[in-house]
């Protein structure tokens, strides 16, 4: 998938190259004195050449070939241009980089997080056996393991694996597809990553009242179809289940499309089944418009193509998920007891960015790269529902607060200006953090991203109490929502890899900030401060 990242910028798809058969190439003088925009093409054969003399700095070495996958440019020329790369054939999972360049080709560093060159691709562990290890409870491999290198580890170090993937459902019926990397010297297991995002959550009516619809008109009945947002649509999935095995569905659940014959949807009860599905379209919508608007990112690929939604997915299933798989969006009906229908703004904005972060970052959703993957979510999803401004859903730093019912016994899923409300998530960081499930270790960006918008302390917003505190006994004073937002889209679209950690994410946003409003600006300095903060030094 690709993006587009802010208005002022292209995206490219590019062949590989290997690092060691590049040369750098002299800009002329006239090109030094007053250099002109790249091309996106000459940004990312600008940064190859720029890769053959700095091994050292991005672990390069002998059997290695970096690929362009996307190059980003600013408004004055800079150039990011994210690159994959394979050691003696084979993907080195964590060894992606962002090359930074000036406008003339001056290099300005890289992002990147592995800690050295990879140097085995010949396993002592069988296919076999590396199956065997990833295999747990019902689920089913899928496919046959492939040997990769495996860098996204907490240490970052590259080692030689077995990547498996493996097919199933959860507890709670969410389809699964975990890929499994099995150490190839030891048959450890070395990282999980479930691929399919999920995000528990309820609902119930019309959580944001009456909203405006986009529609197509088909002979006399309307569609509930948006063709001003890429299509995007939303369809009955008529309490079914996705049925798979291995990469072959046997069943999807459907999503045959709500159509009316007056253009006027749901009746604001969960009696009429097309309630759910304003819901739906309507966060679809407003996500939508905040990426656009804000961002300039055309949907959730930056592409300009539409997802869509499945609405009352199974009998009684209290989740929704986004799958890349096929690029849609699914929420159950909740249980009746804890959580009611899943739709609420918040919940679809959240799901929704999962999309934006698997084609952007791609972090992985383990360990702290994985909490970050979460918090991305949560953190946009509080932007999309203040940028709606809706006054049946008011803005707020709480996740899932309209679709929770009584029996769940606190008042919302998250809380964001003191994440360990909720009796599980970190409000800051520990040597534990990466071990916490992601849904909770997401808990220190939550909390930061709070104390950059609004500062610790006690404030009402919106109607809402919070009362923040720092892990330092610092006072944060924030910068204000907008701007910390752009700032973590910026670290997260030209920063962040698939393995950035905490320390990783410090540094991502630093960048970003200095980017965005300069290396000695207030806002740098909160960043850092609020940081510290929570303890990410």
């Amino acid at each position: 998938m690709t993006r587009r990242a802010f208005t002022s910028r292209r995206t490219v798809l590019l062949a590989s190259a290997t690092l060691l058969a590049t040369a750098g190439t002299a800009l002329p003088a006239s090109a030094r004195q007053a250099p002109s925009p790249p091309t996106p093409q000459q940004a990312a054969e600008r940064a190859l050449h720029a890769l053959a003399g700095r091994g050292a700095q991005v672990r390069g070495g002998e059997g290695q070939t970096f690929k362009v996958v996307r190059v980003s440019l600013d408004r004055d020329g800079t150039s990011h241009t994210r690159m994959t790369r394979t050691y003696d054939g084979l993907p080195v999972l964590g060894g992606d980089l962002v090359v930074h360049q000036s406008a003339s080709g001056a290099w300005h560093g890289s992002s990147g997080s592995l800690a050295e060159a990879p140097a085995d691709s010949s396993p002592e562990v069988s296919a076999k056996t590396a199956g065997k290890r990833a295999v747990t409870g019902h689920r089913k491999a899928e496919g046959s393991p492939a040997l990769v290198v495996e860098a996204r580890t907490a240490d970052h170090q590259p080692r030689l694996a077995w990547r498996v993937q493996t097919a199933g459902t959860r507890a709670d019926g969410t389809p699964s597809r975990v890929f499994t990397s099995v150490d190839a010297a030891t048959g450890k297991v070395l990282l999980r990553e479930e691929t399919i995002r999920t995000e528990a959550g309820d609902g119930k009516s019309l959580y944001t009242g009456t909203v405006p619809l986009n529609t197509t008109k088909s002979g006399s009945t309307y569609q509930l179809k948006d063709p001003s947002r890429g299509n995007t649509y939303t369809g009955d999935a008529g309490n079914e289940t996705d049925l798979c095995f291995l990469s072959w569905c046997f069943r999807r659940a459907p999503a045959t499309l709500f159509t009316d014959a007056d253009n006027h949807w749901g009746s604001g009860t969960t009696s009429d089944r097309a309630t759910v599905a304003v819901d739906a379209q309507f966060g679809t919508d407003m996500t939508w418009d905040f990426y656009k608007n804000v961002f300039g990112r055309t949907g959730i690929a930056g592409d300009g193509k539409g997802s869509f939604n499945r609405v009352h997915y199974g009998d009684g299933y209290a989740n929704a998920f986004w799958d890349d798989s096929c690029f849609c969006m699914t929420y159950g009906d909740g249980d009746g007891s804890q959580l009611g229908p899943l739709t609420s703004l918040d919940v679809a904005a959240h799901e929704m960015s999962h999309g934006v972060t698997s084609s952007t970052a791609n972090l992985t959703y383990s360990g702290e790269s994985g909490g970050l993957n979460e918090a991305t979510s949560d953190i946009m999803a509080a932007a999309v529902e203040f940028y709606a401004n809706n006054a049946g859903d008011a803005g707020d730093y709480l996740v899932g607060e309209e679709v929770v019912l009584p029996g769940l016994g606190q008042p919302a899923l998250r809380f964001m200006d003191r994440p360990s409300r909720d009796g599980n998530s970190a409000d800051s960081w520990s040597s534990g953090t990466k071990n916490l499930d992601v849904h909770y270790s997401s808990g220190v960006a939550n909390h930061f991203y709070y104390l950059l918008s609004e500062g610790s302390g006690a404030k009402t917003i919106n109607g809402v109490s919070y009362n923040s505190p720092t892990s330092n006994g610092s006072a944060v004073t924030g910068i204000g929502r907008d701007a910390a937002t752009k700032i973590w889209y910026r670290a997260l679209t030209t920063y962040m890899t698939s393995s950035t950690d905490y320390k990783g994410a410090r540094t991502a946003t630093l960048s970003a900030a200095s980017d965005l409003y300069g290396a000695g600006s207030v806002q740098y300095g909160t960043v850092a401060a609020a940081w510290s903060a929570v303890n990410v030094n």
